[in-house]
Parts: structure tokens; sequence; C-alpha cells
């Protein structure tokens, strides 16, 4: 083989596997849910690809689905193994929010942010097992079949298909609608204005009975809308330069202080017209990693 046929080779590889990257950054994504992390997964599974002999992939894409889904479980059960500060244990917990404008998102997060994967089903992904979590990503968002899933957790396909049913009940009712986005903005939009104003009536009418609220730096718990408003009103000083963006593709609220850092990240589930979770970014490490070029602040 002369050297032009091998760059010619190459090349076509490289192509091959820049037509995948979008996807597999979306399975890296949501078994992670760090986006630094879930980049250098697929880095690594480039070098895998370009060290293999690439004529005995008859797959590329359930091949490369397949690297990066054994890649993140490995990185995940690191993470398990290491012995980190209790603060910074709580911050690695939570997943890396993508914030994006309020009239959409680009091309790129659309790719990344597929499977209505809002940042409430990232944050309940985050409590499950490495082994919950790949049968249930692999196999629920991007089809991939238990007999594939089983392997790669050194069990059964019988034993792959338990994981991902348990990791199904966990996660139930914390996936987003992004089909009525324009009426969840105006809920959201409601419960913003009625916060800036004290409204505590609007603000119970625009809560769910049994709305949970979790956050980042503290306990996840159950509030219900009473709790939940009085909780909203200690927001009203800061609900004036809160600004509307997309949290993970849905509408949410971005807490950004002229001149200064964003101060905190508000993602909100609204079903049937009511908000019946609200998920709160105020880790200091984890605001700063915010990308927020695109809403030009």
């Amino acid at each position: 083989m002369t050297d032009r046929e091998g760059n010619q080779m190459d090349d076509g590889l490289a192509a091959a596997f820049e037509r995948e990257r979008p996807r597999l950054r979306g399975v890296a994504y949501r078994m992670l849910g760090s986006l630094a992390d879930a980049d250098d997964a697929v880095q690594e599974a480039w070098l895998r690809l370009s060290r293999n002999d690439s004529d005995e992939v008859r797959n590329l894409g359930a091949w490369l689905t397949t690297v990066v889904g054994r890649i993140a479980l490995d990185m995940l059960r690191a993470r398990r193994t290491r012995k980190e500060d209790p603060f910074e244990d709580a911050v690695v917990s939570w997943p890396d929010p993508v914030v994006s404008p309020p009239d959409g998102l680009d091309p790129e997060q659309e790719a990344l942010l597929a499977d209505s994967v809002g940042l409430a089903l990232m944050v309940v992904l985050e409590t499950l097992t490495p082994a919950e979590r790949l049968a249930f990503v692999l196999h629920d968002l991007f089809a991939v079949p238990f007999a594939e899933i089983g392997p790669m957790l050194d069990r059964s396909e019988d034993a792959a298909k338990m994981l991902a049913s348990r990791a199904r009940r966990r996660v139930q009712g914390a996936s987003v609608s992004t089909t009525d986005r324009s009426r969840q903005r105006d809920v959201v939009a409601a419960f913003q204005a009625a916060a800036r104003d004290g409204d505590f009536d609007t603000l119970l009418a625009v809560l769910d009975p049994d709305v949970e609220i979790v956050s980042d730096v503290g306990a996840r718990y159950t509030v219900g809308a009473e709790a939940a408003a009085r909780h909203a009103m200690s927001f009203r000083r800061f609900a004036t330069v809160g600004r509307p963006v997309l949290v993970n593709g849905a509408p949410g609220i971005l807490v950004l202080p002229e001149g200064a850092p964003p101060y905190a990240l508000l993602a909100f589930t609204v079903r049937d017209g009511l908000i019946t979770r609200l998920d709160v970014v105020a880790a200091r490490e984890r605001l700063a990693r915010l990308d927020v070029s695109a809403l030009g602040a």
C-alpha cells in the first residue's frame, strides 16, 4: 500500500468517525453527566479505533457505541472508588447543565440533548449504579440490544434487562417533553413574575401540589406547593435579574446579576401546565463552568 492510499484510508476513517461524534458524545454525556468527561471518552474511542483494524469493523456506529459505553462504564466505576472530599463529592454527583438561548438549541446541542434528556433526568441518572446506568442509557435511549449489553457488564442478557428495568422505575417521570415548550415557557414566566411581585396565590396556581425541589448543594426534598411557594418568595430579590434560558432543552431561568458571574440556574419540569419539579444549580464550581457565551453574557 502506498503512503497516498494509506492517507486516504486514514482520512476516510476520520471522516466516518466525525459523522458518529455527535451521537457518541450524547451517549457519553448521558453516561457521565460531565461534558468534559464525555469529550474525553469520545477521544479515547477515536484512539482505540485508530489502533484497531477497521476492516474488521462491520458496523462502525454500533462498534463505537459499545466502545464509548465501556469507556464510560470504567470512568463511572473509577469515580465510585475514589475517596473525595464530601463537598466535592456532592458537586461531582450532579450533571453539567447545558444552557441555551430561549429561542432554541444549536445543532450540536440538539444532537447532545435528543430524547428529552432534561436536567431532571440527568440528575436521576446520577443516582443509578454504573451497571444500571449503562443498561438504561444504551438500551432505552440508544436502542442497543440487551444481548450486546450483557457481555459489557459480564452478565447475562436477562440480568441486563433487570438492570434496565430497575433503572426505568427510578427515572420514571423525570423525562421532559419539548412539544409544548411555548406553554412551558409561559408557566415559567408566570412563576418568575409571581416571585418578583411577591404574589403568593399565583405561585400556588402554577405549582403542582406535590412539587419537588432538588438542589446540587443540598438534599433532595419534596416540599409541596405551599412550602415551595414560600421558598420561591425568597427568590424575589433575584427574580429581576433572572433571564429566560433553556436548560437541557427545557425552559429555565439563569440568575445573572449585571457585571457578576451567574448566581443560580433554575431548571423546571412542567406537566399539564403545572411545575412538578424545580432543579436548582447553585454550586459555584458548577456555575463557573457554564458556557453562557451564546447568551451574550
